[in-house]
């Protein structure tokens, strides 16, 4: 009896070994994945991040970019990676929410197959529309598009952009008649309303727009946000107007569906302080945006909120890439 309590005793030491073995997370580098081309700003935010996150967590942040079918290709790479918590994707509300209801067989849910992490950024559309539009706030914009019997021309960077869906959101929560004229990028769409040839654009803001607004050449009327942004101090809310209206830009980083709960809570806590650090918060001001985290439900229940909502406008308006 003594030998086989002893032997139960040994068999319970070795099984518990490999546990006690098991180096705390992270015990090797861990791969970032911006869904993108170097140099734009999901791409830029995420290199912000690299030195300070590898310093608050312990181990070398690898930034790698992995672009293609807007987004995707980057994004499905991390669906299917393995959910250890050494493959992330630095999303945004692009290939993480609305591409996968644009495109067919995207490879990935975007609610089913990630676990959100925290935010980490988040930036307001402007509404800014041609001096010779009547209006100098959203109700007198709307007021005065119902008078239009043909409807009224609004500029995108592009079919299926998030200024696309958050035009006809707006189109649609307020009863208008609204033509969409696609651009092929920011720069082209803001031009065409600096020339007049359309007379709305709901954008993120741009250095071309922000001269264009101070010097008297666009109309500055509203942010996209549910509250003021602090990056466009006094300027209202489209939903001040528009009650219930909101569209906001977010990037935010997510792991696989299935990571472990405390390695999810580690890379939580990490991206908090980064982000809690003030000459950070100032790099983002300059990129347009205003550095944000979250608790990983609170970025769960973003995007499950906004893939219906989106679904929604891409259904009634019948948006597609093509």
């Amino acid at each position: 009896m003594r030998r086989r309590t002893g032997l139960l005793c040994l068999a319970f030491a070795l099984g518990a070994l490999p546990v006690a073995a098991q180096a705390p997370y992270p015990d090797r580098p861990i791969r970032l994945v911006v869904p993108y081309a170097p140099g734009g700003t999901t791409d830029i935010m995420a290199r912000t991040l690299q030195e300070p996150l590898s310093k608050a967590l312990g181990q070398p942040i690898i930034v790698d970019n992995k672009a293609g079918a807007a987004g995707a290709i980057g994004t499905k790479q991390v669906a299917t990676a393995a959910p250890d918590g050494y493959t992330l994707i630095f999303g945004n509300n692009g290939p993480s929410a609305i591409v996968p209801l644009i495109q067919k067989d995207v490879g990935y849910d975007p609610v089913k197959d990630f676990a959100p992490v925290s935010l980490v950024s988040i930036a307001p559309l402007t509404l800014v529309v041609h001096p010779s539009v009547p209006a100098s706030n959203v109700k007198e914009l709307i007021a005065w598009i119902k008078t239009q019997p043909n409807g009224v021309e609004y500029a995108t960077a592009g079919a299926g952009s998030f200024g696309h869906l958050a035009t006809e959101s707006f189109g649609k929560d307020a009863g208008l008649k609204l033509i969409h004229v696609p651009y092929k990028g920011q720069a082209p769409s803001t031009m065409a309303v600096l020339n007049g040839e359309v007379k709305i654009l709901l954008t993120t803001s741009s250095d071309m727009q922000d001269a264009a607004v101070k010097g008297g050449k666009l109309k500055l009327l509203a942010v996209s946000t549910a509250t003021p942004s602090p990056l466009m101090p006094g300027t209202p809310t489209i939903g001040q107007s528009l009650p219930g209206y909101a569209a906001v830009v977010w990037f935010g980083i997510l792991a696989p569906a299935g990571t472990p709960a405390p390695v999810i809570a580690r890379l939580n806590a990490a991206i908090r302080e980064v982000l809690a650090n003030p000459e950070l918060q100032q790099k983002f001001v300059g990129y347009g945006g205003v550095a944000t985290a979250s608790t990983p439900q609170e970025f769960a229940d973003m995007i499950s909120a906004e893939v219906p909502k989106w679904k929604s406008v891409i259904e009634t308006a019948k948006i597609t890439t093509q």
